[in-house]
């Protein structure tokens, strides 16, 4: 896994399916307390192995209900520590699923979305994976016209999943944008947006 993840952290060489069963109790016993426990959080993300930065990802998408716009500069901070695709795209749709609808998520993520670090970015590009007819596409129209001419990979990968995403629901919206923008769009945008089309 290590060199899958171009040796960007060291782990233990636990499976995702027993780090989960190894979980499952505790996340349990979690959710009846009703509250995110943010010292676990940050302690499981400063231990060196990346199974700890996955189980505090499992953890908080099994708490997501719990969480508000008050932990969003949290999450902000498991972002941007230890970044890497693995955990940005776990964070991601957790965010997004914070009081949903919610105008103070949106706002962040508009704010996000033109950040110097492009993880930040990324997260408010792709949060809003899987939302199909509830796709807000004002705001994503915003977001991505703050990333286009970009020559960061894993900007151009992230515009291109949400459009593929979004262009199994509303594939007019995306031919249109597309359109619209692809003098100003990565090839690798345009080509994983286009894949349903």
């Amino acid at each position: 896994m290590a060199v899958y993840m171009r040796d960007q952290f060291p782990f233990l060489g636990l499976s995702t399916p027993l780090r989960r069963q190894l979980e499952k109790d505790f996340i349990k016993e979690s959710k009846a307390s009703k509250a995110v426990d943010w010292v676990f959080v940050e302690e499981l993300w400063e231990l060196p192995e990346r199974e700890f930065q996955y189980a505090a990802c499992d953890y908080l998408r099994a708490m997501q209900i719990f969480l508000t716009e008050a932990d969003l500069p949290r999450l902000k901070q498991l972002v941007v520590t230890k970044s890497w695709w693995d955990t940005t795209d776990s964070l991601d749709r957790t965010i997004g699923k914070i009081n949903f609808p919610s105008s103070i998520v949106d706002a962040t993520m508009l704010e996000w979305s033109s950040d110097d670090n492009f993880w930040l970015r990324r997260v408010a590009i792709d949060h809003q994976l899987l939302r199909k007819d509830k796709m807000k596409t004002n705001l994503l129209e915003k977001i991505l016209i703050n990333n286009l001419n970009q020559s960061e990979f894993f900007i151009n990968k992230a515009i291109g999943w949400i459009l593929r995403d979004y262009s199994k629901t509303n594939p007019d919206w995306v031919r249109t944008f597309i359109e619209k923008h692809k003098n100003q769009m990565a090839n690798l945008s345009i080509k994983e947006a286009s894949k349903y089309l």
